[in-house]
């Protein structure tokens, strides 16, 4: 049986250090990047109305954004959905609250 290690000062550290790097990174693409005028033009052409179950659709802003990171993460569909759900940096560039959940792949599919 393998015990668990508990993680070090410097481990903790790293780990904050790489979560500033891109929360720093991310509020730089927020700041350069007019999402605003983006949103307009997804907007002309993705229609938004209701999923099968009832819920509201996703933002298409949103799921631009998702092709975003997947591009430059190199992640499938299911992996930006998990890095989404899991990374508190990621969350923030979406401008998504902690009780919000990503939209599953097979939203991405429809962009």
């Amino acid at each position: 049986m393998k015990l668990q290690k508990q993680p070090t000062l410097a481990d903790t550290i790293c780990d904050l250090r790489s979560r500033k790097i891109k929360t720093t990174f991310f509020t730089q693409i927020n700041e350069l990047i007019d999402w605003d005028s983006i949103e307009i033009l997804i907007d002309k052409d993705y229609a938004k109305g209701k999923s099968v179950t009832g819920k509201p659709s996703y933002s298409g802003l949103l799921l631009f954004k998702m092709c975003i990171l997947q591009s430059w993460y190199g992640l499938s569909d299911y992996e930006v959905e998990d890095r989404l759900n899991d990374s508190i940096s990621f969350s923030y560039f979406f401008g998504m609250h902690i009780d919000e959940v990503a939209p599953g792949p097979q939203y991405l599919e429809q962009v």
